[in-house]
């Protein structure tokens, strides 16, 4: 089986969460043995769709463009069986690189008018592939997808083999369950070899819930606001090793360690950790997580499971990367008491 993977973000390895699904998705579709080519739209010459029917009347099939488009890209995809459609959301649906390439593939429709009920349509002159749409957007709802989904249904009808749509996509790339839900990417690109569709484990797999929506609303303000202190767009803060954020409130703090916090190291369990600190900004909160995700409060929690008792300083210490959590437990700096599997939650503290 011949796959096309397109990749039309903009954003180089690295850095683009929709390569990030895409490669998964790929590595998948490859140990089901697909021959797969996959293409980055950034580095090909794709020219606009003049509108001039040109491959309609004049030269059949044939765009009046010589692009990379009309001399590699689209033959290939005319060869392939599956053709995925990999794009960050912008404005709610794919954005522009995407939208130019499937602009282009006019060539394989007739431009003569077929009325198939209530709907009108063209004719098809050859084969098309199947398609599977990925897509991930920084919104946590995936209800941001909606109006793509809608108009790849529209679109495509039956040869729409999937749609995987990640919501949260940014955040993904700092969470816990990261390497989960692209194991998912992997196992969707089996399941689409071998069965030509996606299981619904699967996809809730990769659909998962990563945080709280408030809480990714408070972490990715907390990050925008930190980039706008230091004047550095996101890629510069990555290579000059600055994207390291120091809590400056308890507000803050709160969020930050319910992002961090990962069920998974209490297999699930639900439990409350009270955190009762002092110092240069004294104030209580507590996280509870239902085993699934963990929201943060502020004051006494009714029952703690866990309670920690420390200085602020120590804790945004620790959250910054300056201090190691286990080995400031160890000698002294807080203490704790309880269930300290639940202080075991935070990576490396």
């Amino acid at each position: 089986m011949k796959v096309m993977a397109l990749n039309s973000s903009p954003r180089v390895t690295g850095q683009s969460k929709t390569e990030m699904l895409l490669t998964s998705l790929v590595k998948g579709m490859r140990d089901a043995g697909a021959e797969v080519t996959v293409v980055n739209l950034r580095q090909k010459k794709v020219n606009r769709c003049l509108g001039c029917y040109t491959c309609w009347t004049k030269t059949p099939g044939v765009c009046v463009h010589k692009d990379d488009m009309a001399l590699e890209l689209y033959p290939q995809w005319l060869e392939s069986d599956i053709a995925v459609y990999a794009s960050p959301l912008y404005y709610y649906t794919f954005n522009a690189e995407m939208k130019a390439f499937m602009e282009r593939t006019l060539p394989v429709l007739t431009p003569q008018l077929r009325n198939k009920g209530e709907v009108t349509s063209h004719d098809l002159r050859g084969g098309h592939p199947a398609v599977v749409s990925v897509s991930t957007a920084g919104f946590p709802e995936e209800s941001v997808f909606d109006a793509l989904s809608y108009w790849l249904k529209k679109l495509y009808g039956p040869v729409l083999l999937a749609e995987i749509y990640r919501p949260a996509g940014e955040t993904l790339a700092y969470s816990s369950k990261k390497d989960d839900v692209l194991d998912a990417m992997e196992q969707a690109g089996r399941e689409l070899i071998t069965g030509k569709k996606v299981s619904q484990e699967t996809m809730q797999r990769i659909k998962q819930p990563i945080a709280d929506p408030a809480v990714i609303a408070a972490m990715a303000n907390i990050a925008w606001q930190s980039l706008i202190d230091k004047k550095l767009a996101p890629a510069e803060a990555d290579r000059q090793g600055k994207y390291a954020m120091r809590p400056d409130s308890i507000e803050v703090m709160m969020t930050m360690l319910a992002f961090a916090f990962d069920p998974r190291k209490i297999e699930g369990r639900k439990g409350t950790l009270q955190f009762n600190l002092s110092g240069a900004r004294p104030g209580s909160f507590y996280l509870a997580t239902d085993g699934v995700v963990c929201i943060p409060k502020q004051g006494q929690a009714v029952k703690a499971d866990c309670t920690v008792n420390g200085p602020f300083e120590v804790w945004a210490d620790i959250i910054e990367g300056k201090a190691d959590g286990a080995k400031m437990m160890m000698e002294g700096r807080y203490k704790v008491e309880g269930d300290l599997s639940l202080i075991m939650c935070f990576g490396q503290s």
